[in-house]
């Protein structure tokens, strides 16, 4: 059994014009969904083994405001606006059990899509929002037997389903 956490990057700033997309930072708002979301995944155990995340300087500060701890991390460009087949073909060449992946739309809410069997029953599956949360679990061995279709969807939480 294999386990994605899939998340979309918190709110970003778009209040300063002179920075580049991938230097954006968190607005506030961002920042107080990402220590939510932080802590709903640590009040359900769902610490991941190893992290996949974007570069991008909004991506970076999600993960820092998640709080899980000292997790192994990769910060790689590869997922910086990644389309979905990219991302599964870098899933497909891990090896943990529990993943994180923290990227950007419209990749992330694609990916989801694609590899599930069922959508969530979520008003807000179809739009991934900031910060939206997937947990889906694959009956697999390993990460290169991933296929289209295949996950299980146990959780799909966004932000404002904790701080409002």
């Amino acid at each position: 059994m294999k386990r994605l956490i899939l998340m979309r990057h918190a709110k970003s700033d778009w209040s300063d014009a002179s920075l580049s997309d991938h230097a954006r930072t968190l607005n506030a708002r961002g920042q107080r969904s990402a220590g939510a979301i932080g802590g709903w995944l640590r009040e359900r155990g769902l610490i991941p083994d190893y992290v996949l995340c974007s570069d991008a300087v909004r991506t970076v500060q999600t993960l820092a405001l998640l709080g899980l701890g000292e997790v192994p991390t990769t910060l790689t460009p590869a997922l910086y606006l990644a389309e979905p087949d990219a991302m599964a073909a870098l899933l497909r060449s891990q090896t943990e059990d529990t993943l994180l992946m923290l990227g950007h739309n419209p990749g992330t809410g694609a990916l989801a899509e694609m590899l599930l069997a069922e959508a969530p029953d979520h008003p807000d599956f179809d739009r991934y929002p900031t910060c939206a949360t997937l947990v889906a679990e694959f009956d697999i061995q390993t990460w290169s037997d991933l296929r289209n279709g295949t996950g299980s969807a146990r959780h799909f939480i966004v932000p404002r389903q904790l701080t409002d």
